[in-house]
């Protein structure tokens, strides 16, 4: 993709218009994950330190466009402000009283905007919400490659306003390391997908199909496909809708020579709370659900893993925020960390769970975007990418 990066801006005394992913989980006015946050202050103290004015701007949760105390950014500055090693001016209130602010500011000055998604013109992209956006900046940055896939007024609309836009060294760092995957992955290449259903990954799913040696399929949506194939498994989510889809997808990768991992053991119990059992996947009684994999499973899905070049993983392999379901999820995360591969997560639960093993820093490149990511895999436009290549 034909991109300009960051570092191709003339910055030093022009605003910056920043759009970043600051999403952060909080709690009584305290951030509870500053992940985001840390992602995102090299860039922040970046273009601070060539001199400019730094007006940055994300959404918090969904304020259906009104303002929300609960979802206000105001406890996001002082953390941006210690990670980033800059201080930082929060502007509460709407877009238009960071104006005077901005247009005042020394070379260096970093301000954080309001949560966006308190105006309702954010969401709907608004041309009116985008144009006074717009006035804050001379030039726009993009470093949010998790809201990339969301056509909104920050992430998509504002970008056209500018004739000097270019993505952030994060969001550059996500198409660089998901193109590979996408489109010239290292064979042999085994992706490993899990979550709770299909639904919500199909078109990604069929496109990692078409190209992957090895399927790994696993957590809820393994159910489907284990049911789809004529296996019982007793009361496990599944979705009895996509059974033909499921036999589509598992038709085209054995046309094509790919092996298909589907679990042959499972961690089942008649709830969350357990007690829990190891059964084969036959073995699974009426009353019981499939709440992980198995160790015959894991142990599969590990020698696929070892083997690899590529390996893309997106999605739990059961419940794993509760311990006696966790194991599965968390031996992926191992795997993959042992791996000589070039190893690709895909965002959402699965970056909770490598942090949660320990082994983020193990691997090749750990997604910030759940949605986006898998979008993007599937060779869906992302309209935040899309606006600048405009």
């Amino acid at each position: 993709m034909a991109l300009r990066s960051m570092d191709q801006l003339e910055v030093a005394g022009r605003r910056v218009l920043l759009r970043l992913d600051l999403n952060v989980p909080i709690r009584d006015g305290a951030v509870l994950d500053e992940t985001r946050v840390r992602e995102a202050a090299p860039t922040v103290r970046a273009l601070a330190e060539r001199g400019a004015i730094v007006v940055a701007c994300s959404h918090l949760g969904r304020a259906k466009g009104k303002p929300d105390p609960a979802l206000s950014l105001a406890p996001v500055a002082p953390v941006l402000q210690r990670l980033a090693s800059r201080p930082v001016q929060f502007v509460p209130g709407p877009v238009d009283a960071a104006v005077p602010l901005v247009q005042d500011a020394s070379p260096g000055t970093v301000f954080l905007l309001e949560n966006l998604r308190f105006d309702p013109g954010e969401e709907r992209n608004d041309p009116e919400f985008c144009r006074r956006l717009a006035s804050l900046g001379e030039l726009y940055v993009n470093d949010a490659f998790g809201t990339a896939h969301r056509a909104h007024a920050s992430t998509a609309g504002v970008a056209l306003l500018f004739a000097e836009r270019a993505a952030g060294p994060l969001l550059a760092r996500e198409i660089a390391a998901l193109s590979r995957v996408r489109d010239n992955p290292g064979h042999p290449y085994v992706a490993i997908v899990g979550g709770a259903k299909i639904s919500g990954k199909l078109e990604t799913l069929q496109a990692i199909a078409r190209r992957a040696d090895t399927l790994a399929l696993v957590g809820g949506m393994a159910n489907t496909f284990l049911a789809a194939s004529g296996v019982a498994v007793g009361a496990s989510l599944a979705e009895p809708e996509l059974f033909d889809t499921a036999r589509e997808v598992l038709a085209q990768a054995s046309q094509r020579g790919a092996t298909v991992l589907l679990p042959s053991d499972a961690v089942v119990a008649r709830g969350l709370d357990g007690p829990a059992r190891t059964v084969a996947v036959d073995g699974v009684a009426a009353d019981e659900m499939i709440l992980d994999i198995g160790p015959r499973t894991r142990e599969a899905v590990a020698g696929a893993v070892a083997g690899a070049t590529t390996v893309f993983w997106n999605g739990p392999a059961g419940v794993f925020e509760r311990p006696d379901f966790a194991e599965g999820t968390l031996a992926i995360a191992r795997a993959l960390a042992a791996s000589t591969a070039f190893t690709v997560v895909g965002g959402g639960e699965s970056v909770a769970a490598v942090h949660q093993a320990g082994v983020a820093s193990s691997l090749s490149h750990v997604s910030t975007g759940g949605g986006a990511s898998l979008e993007f895999l599937a060779g869906i436009t992302l309209p935040g990418i899309a606006a600048l290549e405009a």
